[in-house]
């Protein structure tokens, strides 16, 4: 179905590869397509519970392919607007996925690539990931990446990582906050396993509007206005049958029934 990524499901869980290892993943105006598209489906696979991202091979993702930026230059700005909102579309897409996300990050994260892993609900990577918002050393800015980059790591260390377009290491990206940890190479597989081992223990549907309260919250209403959205919400959840079975399931001393193998 897909040339540039690939998609990889074990039990509820979706891994989506970029796939471009000989590149090191780069991304082109094809991979954007791609990704776009495949998260707006798996919005509608109830079969999947949680979402992981990844590079295949030595890197996570080394940002824009070079072919492609040679293409880019000579567009017309009717046709970098066009690619330029897509690419925001993409990232908007990560970041509006009704399924918890997981950026699963190592080797190389460059330019854009840190706007996949920002927009998604979780991040890690480890200790040995080079880390670069490198746009300013060409010439141009990180522009659609930017929403979701300083919401994770705030305004003024965004202008330090931005302006400076410097390098820098895992421990120094967890420092900031651009990913949640950052940990031993080695240790890394088993940690991100145990964050989707307890997310699998939350209601799915709870979950999605969780991800739902957090973004009209952070990202549409004032204080006065999340008074009534808030209340509303809860009583809406408390009746509904995922609510109903969670609230019972604590009551009695069992598992809620979404808990596989139980």
């Amino acid at each position: 179905m897909y040339q540039t990524i690939t998609i990889e499901f074990t039990g509820p869980v979706a891994t989506v590869w970029l796939n471009r290892p000989a590149i090191h993943n780069a991304f082109n105006e094809s991979m954007i397509a791609e990704v776009l598209h495949c998260f707006r489906q798996i919005n509608a696979w109830n079969q999947v519970r949680a979402v992981v991202l990844r590079g295949s091979g030595k890197s996570f993702c080394a940002g824009a392919d070079l072919n492609w930026m040679r293409g880019v230059a000579g567009y017309s700005y009717e046709q970098n607007l066009a690619e330029s909102l897509q690419l925001s579309d993409c990232f908007h897409a990560i970041y509006t996925c009704n399924k918890p996300t997981i950026a699963f990050v190592h080797g190389a994260a460059i330019g854009g690539a840190n706007g996949l892993l920002s927009a998604c609900d979780f991040a890690y990577c480890d200790h040995e990931t080079v880390f670069s918002l490198s746009e300013v050393k060409i010439g141009i800015i990180p522009a659609c990446i930017s929403p979701y980059v300083i919401k994770r790591v705030g305004e003024y260390n965004a202008r330090e990582l931005m302006l400076s377009g410097k390098r820098f290491y895992g421990s120094e990206a967890e420092r900031v906050g651009l990913v949640n940890k950052s940990l031993d190479p080695e240790e890394l597989p088993a940690y991100v396993q145990s964050v989707i081992d307890m997310l699998l223990t939350s209601g799915p549907k709870a979950m999605e509007h969780c991800k739902n309260l957090i973004h009209e919250v952070t990202n549409n209403l004032s204080l006065s206005q999340a008074l009534e959205y808030t209340a509303r919400m809860i009583a809406d959840i408390r009746a509904s049958s995922e609510g109903q079975e969670g609230m019972a399931a604590f009551l009695e001393k069992r598992k809620p029934n979404w808990i596989l193998n139980e």
